[in-house]
Order: C-alpha cells, then sequence, then structure tokens
C-alpha cells in the first residue's frame, strides 16, 4: 500500500503542467540527440544544465532524465535504417536491425525496438519504484566508514566492467581522481594543484570536463570519419506487428528487461552494458532460423529492451546512495546539487514529491515516446541525411555558451577545448573516458568520507575492517579486482569485449 500512496503522489507531481510539459520537451530532444550522432546525452545534459537554474528542482530533473533515456529510442532509429548507431548503447542494434531494414522490413524493426523500450520502461519504473526505497532505507544504517568502502567498491566495479585495457581503465580512474582535488581544500584552506592560478581556486567544473570530452572529443571523432548518411529507403511502413510477431518477441523482451535492469545499477554498467549482454543472451537461446546478424528480430527485442530498462534503473543508486553508475548520472548528480539537493538515503524522507515524481515520469515519458516517435519516423529520417559539417558548428557554439554561462568566465571554455582535445586523444589511446569522470565525481566524496571516518576513529584506520559491512565491501572490491586480474580471467574479458 505504501508503494500505491507514493506513485499515486509521484503522478499527481508529473502530472503538472510545467512537468508534464519539460517531461515532453526532454524525450524529443532525447531522441533529436540519439537520431543526430556526435553529441550524446552526456553533453546534452551538461550543456543544458545552466538552461535549468530558474527551474523547480523536480521539473529541471524530469526534463534531463528525459534527454537520457529519449536518446536510447533515437539511437535505435539511425542504427536499423543507416547502420549508424546515435548511441553507443545502439551499436548492437545495428547489427539485425540494419538487415532486417536490408530486407525491406525497417517498419518492422522499428515497431520492435518501440514496443520493446516502451515495455521495458513500464517494468523498469515499478523495479525503481520497489527497490529505491529498502535500499534508501538500509543506507541510513550506513556511517561514514561503509560508505567509503561502497565508493571504493564503485570504482572497483568501475574498471572490472569498462571497455578495453584493465591498466587504461585504472589509470582513468586515478586521473578523475587528480582532477577531482584540484581547487581549494575545504578542510585547510590549502589550495591544491591550481599552480598559483586563482580561476582553478574553485577547482574544475564538472560540466566543463563532461562538454569537453563527451561534447567536443565526440566532435573531433566524427570530423574525422567517412560515414554516408544515404538512405536506402526515403519513407517507412509496416510500423506494426501482428499479434503472433508480437508474442514471438515478448520472451526476448522480457529477457532484455530482466538482463538491464540488473546491469544498470552496477557502476561502469547502464545502457550499453546492458545491451550487449542481452544480445549474447538472446544469440545462445534463440531458436529463430535466421542467424543471428543477418536479421534476427530478437537482436533488436532483446538489446533495445536492456538498453532501456538499463537507462532507468542506473537511477536507483544515484537517488538512493548518491552515487552515480554511469556518466549520464554523474551529470544528474551535478543537476542536484545545482538545485542545492544532496544526493543519496535522505532524498526519499525529505523530498518526497521529487522522488516519486521523477520516478513516475519516466514512465510517462515512455509514454510519449512509444506515441510520438514512431508517427515521426519521416521527420528523423530526413534529420538523418543532415549534413554533419553544418550541425557540429552550432554544437559548438552551444557547448561555448553553456559553458561560459556557469561562471562567466573565459578560462572555462579554454578549459572545455583543452579536455575536447584530451577526449580526442583518448579515442586514439583506446582509453574509455567513462571511469574517468566517475573517479571524478566519487574522488571528493571519498576524500571526505574517508576523512570523516578516521575523525570519528581517532585516526585509526582499523574502522574500515573491524565494522562488518564496510569490511565485506572491501572484501568484495579486493576480490573482483584480484579476480579480474587473473590470466585466463583477463583475457577472456578482453576477447567478450572485442566481441
Amino acid at each position: 500500500m505504501d508503494i500505491l500512496a507514493n506513485l499515486t503522489l509521484g503522478f499527481t507531481t508529473a502530472f503538472s503542467l510545467a512537468n508534464l510539459f519539460y517531461c515532453f520537451v526532454g524525450v524529443v530532444l532525447g531522441t533529436l540527440v540519439g537520431v543526430l550522432p556526435g553529441l550524446g546525452p552526456v553533453a546534452t545534459i551538461a550543456m543544458l544544465l545552466p538552461v535549468t537554474f530558474s527551474f523547480q528542482p523536480v521539473t529541471a530533473l524530469i526534463m534531463l532524465a528525459g534527454i537520457f533515456y529519449g536518446a536510447q529510442y533515437g539511437g535505435s532509429t539511425t542504427a536499423i535504417l543507416v547502420n549508424l548507431p546515435g548511441e553507443a548503447s545502439s551499436v548492437i542494434t545495428a547489427l539485425d536491425g540494419h538487415a532486417m531494414a536490408k530486407r525491406g522490413e525497417a517498419g518492422k524493426a522499428l515497431a520492435t525496438a518501440a514496443i520493446g523500450s516502451f515495455i521495458a520502461g513500464t517494468i523498469a519504473t515499478f523495479v525503481i519504484a520497489l527497490f529505491a526505497p529498502p535500499l534508501a532505507e538500509m543506507a541510513l544504517k550506513f556511517g561514514p566508514a561503509e560508505y567509503f568502502s561502497l565508493l571504493v567498491l564503485g570504482l572497483v566495479v568501475s574498471i572490472v566492467l569498462a571497455h578495453g585495457s584493465l591498466l587504461h581503465a585504472l589509470g582513468m580512474i586515478f586521473l578523475g581522481l587528480l582532477l577531482g582535488i584540484v581547487g581549494t581544500d575545504v578542510n585547510s584552506g590549502a589550495e591544491r594543484f591550481t599552480f598559483g592560478q586563482d580561476w582553478l581556486a574553485d577547482g574544475v567544473n564538472f560540466v566543463v570536463l563532461a562538454m569537453g570530452i563527451y561534447g567536443l572529443g565526440e566532435i573531433i571523432n566524427n570530423l574525422e570519419k567517412k560515414e554516408t548518411r544515404d538512405l536506402m529507403l526515403k519513407s517507412v511502413s509496416g510500423l506494426r506487428l501482428s499479434w503472433r510477431e508480437f508474442k514471438g518477441i515478448l520472451p526476448s523482451v522480457l529477457r532484455g528487461t530482466a538482463v538491464g535492469s540488473f546491469l544498470g545499477i552496477l557502476p561502469g554498467g547502464g545502457a550499453v552494458l546492458s545491451s550487449f549482454a542481452s544480445y549474447a543472451v538472446e544469440k545462445k537461446l534463440s531458436k529463430n532460423p535466421i542467424p543471428f546478424g543477418e536479421g534476427a528480430i530478437e537482436g533488436v527485442a532483446g538489446p533495445e529492451s536492456a538498453n532501456n530498462a538499463g537507462s532507468q534503473t542506473s537511477f536507483i543508486p544515484m537517488l538512493t546512495l548518491g552515487i552515480p553508475s554511469n556518466p549520464t548520472m554523474a551529470i544528474m548528480i551535478g543537476a542536484m546539487m545545482i538545485h542545492s539537493i544532496q544526493p543519496g538515503p535522505s532524498v526519499l524522507t525529505e523530498q518526497p514529491a521529487l522522488f516519486w515524481g521523477l520516478i513516475a515520469s519516466m514512465w510517462i515519458g515512455n509514454l510519449f515516446l512509444i506515441v510520438l516517435n514512431l508517427p515521426m519516423i519521416g521527420m528523423w529520417v530526413k534529420l538523418i541525411t543532415a549534413p554533419y559539417h553544418l550541425l557540429f558548428p552550432v554544437i559548438i557554439v552551444f557547448c561555448a555558451i553553456g559553458v561560459i554561462s556557469i561562471n562567466n568566465t573565459e578560462w572555462d571554455v579554454f578549459l572545455m577545448a583543452f579536455f575536447g582535445f584530451a577526449g580526442y586523444l583518448f579515442s586514439k589511446l583506446d582509453c574509455e573516458p567513462a571511469p574517468m569522470l566517475l573517479g571524478f565525481i566519487l574522488g571528493p566524496m571519498m576524500e571526505e568520507y574517508l576523512r570523516r571516518a578516521l575523525l570519528m576513529s581517532s585516526g585509526d584506520f582499523s574502522v574500515f575492517v573491524t565494522r562488518p559491512l564496510s569490511a565485506t565491501l572491501l572484501v568484495v572490491a579486493a576480490v573482483a579486482m584480484v579476480v579480474v586480474l587473473l590470466p585466463a580471467i583477463s583475457r577472456k574479458r578482453e576477447e567478450t569485449f572485442k566481441e
């Protein structure tokens, strides 16, 4: 009954005119971001943060969340129609989705992606409603030692699940931790790594970092690519499934939802890992005579359901523990802080309308997406063919405006440009930037909880291993790191990510 009362509060909040309007704006922008490769939800949310300063906190979060899960829908459109995924989570969809399009079944593939995403989003909304409150209640019992150990575990898992070399992921984590401590130390007032520059006294702004790495870095990458976006078809028809076809994809949708709901909670997981894991599951279980990679409909239904479920359940650790499971959630934590809301278990008790309103808005947003996206396919088809050389100057201008509006200093624009070049280098060196952004967000939090724990224990470091829950979390982190370093496991991990 508590859940029903809480969801009633959530839908009452989400159904206000302002929240409905900005939920609609968010999912449309998210779809646009997904359709047009070269920006992505991380940079878009970072760029729009200054716009939300005058919004109510719940309205701002509803719009930004809509951009995130809306991008998962949009990414599948380009993946299916032109074999050019708009989002990383849609890469796997392109394998069978585009093969279906070449076979004349583009409408069926798009309908499968939309229906699977809606079902997954609906189930994921209830998963959040069921599991977030008990997790938040448990988190209220955490002390500084437990929180420090939990953050250590989060960083270790993000290393384990990062694409590419473990050494690269570890290096990116440490780089993020170093960037996170730039600025004035809150406790001593001493400046750290500012090199005498006053404009670094407040530290590196996470919006500047995210927009540089994910916005400008992606633009530079796209400019050197020679992909064409010529459509094989100028219109799409048959945007529906028969009852028999729907029953055929339903098991894949439910499996994908289960995989995505679980993996979305893990640090480094989210939509990307969920879609790839779901594809692997479907490939093993499928009885479809059409081979995977040649137009198997399960290869669209499972991953598309998984990436939408994973994007939504990644809100659970962010809302209940204040821990981001992926770069987008790190930006969402920044948005909450900008609106003077401390992420963590206190959100549920102190801001119930915000908490449940955001959850209810996810279901409403998914309904908007399925109602709007299929009829608007013609418009998205035209946007896909837009020349990238006309798009990127607009993106750069909006990035610069967004960055300079935060602190009204040109130094942030220069810093964004520096991080944009760094993001390009990271891609060339096969260094995934996600661990760095997580380290940047979690580093200052880890330092704060470490200091609190040591103050309470009079400087005794044994407090981290004498408290049962803290010790358990550290042991799990250590075991995960040791296991993944074993030669056989490490080799298998690299093969899996390459595949």
